[in-house]
């Protein structure tokens, strides 16, 4: 590790190619040469991944400041089979506000091409075409912006930095009712609540699904209590009642809970503060003064409402009584481990369904149907972990999923999982232990909500929220199951070669241009190690506070996955003043290993800065 200000490595960036070609360019192709005399900054994303979209908001501003100097090119690189299809990119781009040129990798070649080992990186260009900087995870947009300035500066003196237009050019917007909604909830009178995300709004339908009723928010991006004209969201995401007459959203972007009126349409805030959720902030307290993380779902179970929070992998709940939030399961490790509350690994949940005695839980990444029981311990009813995912129907033990972000509850005792990436709706069945396939070729259903008797007599109905049409789309659901072709997927990353036994691990971190490692209150940094399956590691797994540490990888186990987790925490260093800024780079990885005698003895990963070695 090297906590001082990054030396500058004059390495030649790669060309960016990628079989799907650009996105938001209008047309055109671009290469380095095209951009040479800008500042480039590479963004490697996949549109799953929660801490890519925190990046796309940290980049925001940065966008914005620098639009005549910095261009952003978003690379998509996939991690599902889903997200290399080029039109599921298309609308990616349109659903996230992306406001930059992106080229779609779907075989992973620029990837490959700048070693990047994870979502998200990213990586600075200069105006002479030199990559001069990596950085991974989220938390970097002042070290950026600091670095952005140097090499204005720079460049600017020597003459060969460019100013103007960059090469985006915004697509034509469509005309629907509806823009990528996200989930839906039937109101009491009948009607249909649903979170239109992209346009930031809220929009109350009559109980055809079509005809709209109302709309709250202003329909601009923003953070802002009021009536219904005036409120503003930011992508809004789940929905869910608490009493007859108020609905508590999950205004995601926002790092929000908030509270609709249905009489008034006025909305409030209830909990957050609109700042992302970091690594050393208060986990319970009053809900108003605690930040929040990308909070996907709502729903509300044994008196309380509980919170998918998708940013930091973790379940929360808030008590509308004392209008507190704790923590209640989830360590903000990201991978699948069942057990107490307190020791359970999520990742990215983002659907919640509530019966009397089981919160069930969408835990996207991991491809998973999750549930907590009334004691707060968590179990899986499907899936295994972060890299197997596919359509598989039978026992559970092993059927697949993938991506899945919608669970609605039946009253049968089954639950209904809106398989997002499969474009379909599954079943499980605690009572066999079996999943099945309720319906195919729809397009990335998010939620779904059970409307009760429909044209037969008491036949069930259900609503799904086609979030890539654009719509509701009303189903009966069948007394038959749908066949379907198995499909399994692993991950398509090439595993990194390393040779067994001692391992040493290296991750780097170079405080940006003006500030040090904030060593105030102790460690500054931290490191989580651990392995899939377990025995990969002899030893070195666990958290400590060195972000080098040497592992011991057993010969006897030739392939695996190496998941690590650093922290580092930065300050302004300036002696003179007595609040300086602080700024938290955090970033997981997962990294799968391929055992060879012939392999390197050494695993570096770049936090932030340069591996000089």
């Amino acid at each position: 590790m090297n906590a001082a200000s990054p030396r500058r490595t004059r390495v030649r960036a790669p060309e960016l190619i990628g079989k799907g070609g650009w996105l938001n360019t209008g047309g055109s192709d671009l290469t380095l040469a095209d951009l040479r005399g800008r500042i480039v900054l590479l963004d490697f994303w996949t549109f799953c991944c929660i801490n890519c979209l925190h990046v796309l908001d940290e980049l925001r501003e940065l966008e914005e400041r620098h639009r005549d100097t910095v261009v952003i090119i978003g690379v998509h690189s996939p991690k599902f089979v889903h997200e290399a299809e080029h039109q599921a990119v298309v609308d990616a781009v349109e659903r996230y506000g992306v406001e930059h040129p992106v080229l779609d990798d779907p075989e992973l070649t620029t990837w490959k091409q700048y070693a990047v080992r994870a979502w998200p990186t990213l990586v600075v260009i200069d105006p002479e075409g030199y990559v001069v900087a990596q950085h991974a995870g989220e938390g970097h947009a002042h070290a950026l912006a600091k670095l952005v300035e140097e090499l204005e500066a720079e460049h600017g003196a020597k003459g060969t930095l460019r100013r103007g237009d960059g090469p985006y050019v915004a697509p034509e917007p469509v005309a629907t009712d509806l823009r990528f909604p996200g989930k839906a909830l039937a109101l009491p009178s009948g009607r249909l609540l649903v979170s239109d995300t992209t346009r930031h709004q809220l929009v109350e339908l009559e109980a055809d699904g079509e005809t709209v009723v109302r709309r709250i928010g202003s329909g601009a991006r923003g953070f802002a209590d009021g009536p219904a004209a005036e409120a503003a969201f930011s992508e809004p995401q789940g929905l869910a009642l608490l009493d007859d007459m108020t609905v508590v959203v999950a205004d995601t972007v926002n790092h929000a809970l908030r509270a609709l009126d249905l009489a008034s349409g006025a909305v409030v805030t209830l909990a957050g503060t609109g700042r992302q959720w970091w690594q050393g902030s208060p986990t319970s307290g009053p809900a108003r003064e605690v930040d929040l993380s990308s909070p996907w779902d709502v729903a509300v179970f044994q008196g309380r409402v509980w919170i998918a929070m998708a940013g930091v992998h973790q379940l929360w709940t808030y008590d509308p009584a004392e209008r507190t939030v704790a923590v209640a399961a989830g360590t903000t490790n990201e991978g699948l481990v069942d057990g107490p509350g307190a020791d359970a690994w999520f990742a990215q949940p983002s659907g919640l369904a509530a019966t009397a005695d089981r919160l069930w839980v969408a835990d996207s990444e991991t491809s998973a149907l999750r549930w907590v029981d009334t004691e707060g311990a968590v179990h899986t009813a499907v899936g295994t972990g972060l890299f197997d995912f596919g359509h598989r129907d039978g026992a559970a033990g092993q059927a697949l999923l993938q991506h899945p972000l919608g669970v609605t509850a039946l009253p049968d005792g089954s639950v209904v999982v809106s398989d997002t990436y499969n474009h379909a709706l599954r079943r499980y069945d605690p009572a066999t232990g079996e999943v099945t396939t309720l319906a195919t070729d729809l397009r990335e259903p998010s939620d779904a909500v059970l409307v009760g008797g429909g044209t037969g007599a008491g036949v069930p109905e259900i609503v799904v929220v086609e979030s890539g049409r654009h719509r509701l789309t009303r189903l009966r659901l069948p007394e038959e199951a749908v066949r379907v072709e198995s499909v399994a997927h692993r991950t398509k990353r090439a595993a990194t070669e390393v040779a067994p036994g001692k391992l040493r691990l290296d991750v780097i971190f170079q405080a940006p241009a003006g500030q040090k490692l904030d060593t105030r209150y102790g460690p500054s940094t931290r490191l989580l190690v651990s392995a899939t399956p377990p025995e990969l590691l002899l030893s070195g797994e666990g958290a400590g506070t060195d972000l080098a540490r040497t592992l011991e990888l057993n010969p006897a186990v030739p392939e695996g996955v190496l998941h690590v987790s650093a922290m580092a925490a930065s300050c302004d260093d300036d002696p003179a003043n007595e609040y300086p800024a602080c700024h938290v780079h955090q970033q997981d990885w997962g990294v799968p290993l391929h055992l060879t005698p012939d392999g390197p003895d050494r695993l570096p990963l770049v936090l932030a800065g340069m591996d000089e070695t």
